[in-house]
């Protein structure tokens, strides 16, 4: 992997969460629960055509790394500086792990 590679794979990591953070909850808090399924939307649709469609994130080899973990990784750091319950949210990546690991199991049984 090159030296681009890695900077656009960061960069692409890091703008999912970052849009997540700044724009869900105004969008919820101004537009309700259609505010939650418009970011939702928006969000994650943006964020994946920036990455996958026009190629920010670059994965080499065999493994397979969802968004969903550069979400994961950015929200809980910047949740544990913002001084929200690290301990609660530790059990709460627990699960997600979990879930993650049982989803990749069933995903590579097909």
């Amino acid at each position: 992997m090159t030296f681009a590679n890695i900077v656009t794979t960061v960069a692409g990591g890091f703008i999912f969460p970052f849009l997540i953070r700044l724009c869900w909850g105004k969008m919820v808090n101004d537009f309700g629960n259609i505010g939650g399924w418009m970011a939702a939307s928006f969000i994650v649709g943006l964020s994946w055509t920036i990455n996958h469609g026009v190629g920010l994130i670059v994965q080499t080899g065999s493994a397979w790394v969802d968004m969903a973990f550069a979400a994961f990784i950015g929200l809980f750091v910047a949740s544990a500086l913002s001084g929200d319950n690290v301990p609660k949210g530790l059990v709460n990546a627990f699960y997600a792990l979990l879930g993650g690991m049982i989803g990749g199991f069933i995903l590579s049984c097909l």
